[in-house]
């Protein structure tokens, strides 16, 4: 039987008020399961962030249930959200997100120190080497190209070993080598490790390397293609979006 990492059910999503007013989610329901890479993708505006700021707990939906590794985040009060986001959930951020006074090591360990534990050496070791850098766990961020940077940061996300990792826009700030380098690490953290990877991306070519690509629109998931995804599949069923009416949806493909 498939495990759910997570599973969201009628999300909603309201900023502002009166003619500021948007929605930014509207009654979104899915879910993402052990050991698969999901990218959610989508037009400015479709609620992809907002999407994956939800799931993560990092915002609060006004209606719906959003569910991490069994645990209901609406029964959890803000201490007990904060500990299931450094304990459970892994984030990396297309702007990398590290300490540049740090060392490699010293940024891997960061989110235990900060919860007052001290990690084993073995373990941010284990963290670095599972991205390839374990010969540069001394170095400071000056001397690391930004893709060095980018798997430091995939190497903190993993230090706590969590049910799910968030990536929003992973390569956005880095040149096509570095990208691939990122996504195929991403890749085999899935295939190798049964880890649930969500990516937020505008990139097809990124979206390529997912086991299941969601498209979402006007804060809905309008759309879902799974199985033989390829870059040039993605970008395909975009362009099929943009002739299809408002409100309207394709059949998932499988």
């Amino acid at each position: 039987m498939t495990t759910q990492t997570v599973t969201l059910t009628g999300l909603r999503a309201v900023y502002g008020t009166g003619a500021r007013r948007v929605t930014a989610l509207d009654g979104v329901t899915t879910s993402f399961a052990s050991g698969t890479f999901t990218a959610v993708m989508g037009p400015s505006g479709s609620g992809k962030s907002t999407l994956m700021h939800c799931a993560a707990g990092l915002d609060r939906p006004v209606e719906g249930t959003v569910t991490i590794d069994g645990r209901r985040l609406d029964d959890l009060g803000e201490d007990e959200l904060t500990r299931l986001r450094r304990d459970r959930i892994g984030f990396v951020f297309q702007a990398f997100n590290l300490v540049s006074t740090l060392t490699a090591a010293q940024n891997v360990e960061l989110p235990l120190r900060l919860a007052g534990r001290r990690p084993p050496g073995r373990d941010v070791t284990a963290a670095l080497d599972a991205v390839g850098l374990a010969d540069r766990a001394g170095h400071r961020l000056s001397e690391l190209s930004g893709g060095e940077q980018q798997r430091v940061a995939v190497a903190r996300a993993l230090i706590t070993r969590p049910a799910v990792v968030f990536a929003d826009e992973p390569t956005g700030a880095l040149d096509s080598a570095a990208s691939r380098q990122i996504l195929r690490l991403l890749r085999a953290l899935v295939d190798d490790h049964r880890q649930t990877v969500v990516m937020v991306t505008h990139d097809p070519t990124a979206a390529g390397y997912a086991d299941r690509v969601l498209l979402l629109a006007d804060g809905r998931v309008v759309d879902e293609l799974t199985g033989g995804i390829t870059a040039a599949a993605v970008a395909a069923r975009i362009a099929e979006r943009e002739t299809v009416p408002a409100g309207s949806a394709v059949e998932p493909s499988c």
